[in-house]
C-alpha cells in the first residue's frame, strides 16, 4: 500500500506544480497588458494516513505520537495580487489610472451587465460616450451643464455643448469630474467618472478582457450601486485618479522567473518519485519468476 500511496502522491505534487506552472505562464504573458493584476498559487497538506493514533495514559511519560503519512499535496487557492501597478504617461486625455483603491465600473449595454475593471483605455465614440475597447460604458455621474453640477448615475456622455457653441476640449481632474471647454470660452462639470472599491478584491472574478465580475462575495463598500456620496475619487478610502496615464500591469517578472524555476525543479521531483516507486514495483512484481 505504501508504494501505491508514493505514486499517488507524486501524481498529486506534479498536478499542483502543473497548475502552478500555468498561473506563472499566464502572469508572464500578461506582463504588458494594461492593469492586469497577477496570481498566486497557495498549496496545502492532502489527507494523512495514520497508521497509529495518539494515545496517552494521563503520564506524559507513556504518551504515544501519532505515526501519519501524508498523501500529496492538493492546491488551497489561486488568488489574485491587487497591489498597485505603476502608473505611465500617455498624453491622452480619455486615458484614466486609477493611484491607489478603486475600479473603474464598466456597463456593456448590449446586457446591462456591470463590471469592474483596472484598465482606463478608454476613448469617446461617435455617440459622445466614454467606452472601453470593446465598447462598454464607463459609469459615474452625468447630466451636468453650465452651472448645474452631474447628479443622474449612468452613462459618461460628452459632447452636449450649449446652442451655438462647439466642444473643444475637456480635462479629467483627479476626481474624477469632467471639465469640458466650448468655443466661446465657457467652461461646465458634465460628468463625473466614479470607482468602487472592494472588502475583499480577491473574490472578483476575472472574466477577460480586463474585466471582473462583482458579487456579494467581493464586499462592495458603500453597497453595489454607485452614488455620489459612496464613489466619488479621493473621498471615502478610493484613490485618485489621473488623466492622460495607464496603469501598467503588477506582475514581477524577477519573482515570476524565480516561481517558474521552483515549480519546474518541483515538477521533476514529483516525477522522479513515480519512476522510483514504478522500478520498486517492478522489483516486487519480479519476484514471483
Amino acid at each position: 500500500m505504501a508504494l501505491l500511496d508514493s505514486l499517488s502522491t507524486g501524481v498529486s505534487a506534479m498536478q499542483g506544480f502543473s497548475e502552478q506552472l500555468g498561473v506563472i505562464g499566464n502572469n508572464i504573458a500578461n506582463v504588458s497588458t494594461t492593469g492586469f493584476k497577477s496570481s498566486n498559487v497557495n498549496f496545502e497538506e492532502s489527507f494523512s494516513n495514520t497508521l497509529n493514533g495518539a494515545s496517552n495514559s494521563g503520564s506524559s511519560a507513556t504518551t504515544v505520537n501519532p505515526m501519519q503519512v501524508g498523501t500529496g499535496v492538493n492546491i488551497a487557492r489561486i488568488s489574485g495580487d491587487f497591489s498597485q501597478g505603476t502608473l505611465v504617461s500617455t498624453g491622452i486625455n480619455s486615458n484614466l489610472a486609477v493611484s491607489g483603491n478603486g475600479f473603474f465600473q464598466v456597463l456593456n449595454p448590449s446586457n446591462n451587465s456591470m463590471y469592474a475593471t483596472r484598465d482606463g483605455t478608454f476613448s469617446v465614440n461617435s455617440q459622445g460616450f466614454l467606452v472601453t475597447a470593446d465598447g462598454y460604458h464607463v459609469q459615474g455621474l452625468t447630466g451636468g451643464s453650465a452651472g448645474t453640477p452631474p447628479a443622474t448615475v449612468g452613462d459618461i456622455r460628452l459632447g452636449t455643448p450649449p446652442a451655438g457653441t462647439q466642444l473643444q476640449s475637456y480635462n479629467v481632474d483627479s476626481g474624477g469630474n469632467i471639465n469640458e471647454l466650448y468655443s466661446d470660452g465657457s467652461t461646465a462639470v458634465t460628468n463625473q467618472v466614479l470607482l468602487q472599491s472592494y472588502s475583499n478584491p480577491a473574490a472578483l472574478s476575472a472574466v477577460g478582457n480586463n474585466l471582473f465580475t462583482s458579487s456579494a462575495s467581493a464586499g462592495p463598500i458603500g453597497g453595489a450601486t454607485l452614488t455620489a456620496a459612496n464613489n466619488v475619487a479621493g473621498a471615502n478610502g478610493l484613490g485618485s485618479i489621473q488623466s492622460g496615464s495607464l496603469e501598467q500591469s503588477n506582475v514581477d517578472l524577477t519573482s515570476q522567473f524565480a516561481d517558474m524555476i521552483t515549480a519546474e525543479r518541483s515538477f521533476q521531483a514529483s516525477s522522479r518519485v513515480i519512476t522510483v516507486s514504478d522500478a520498486v514495483l517492478q522489483e516486487i512484481v519480479n519476484l514471483t519468476h
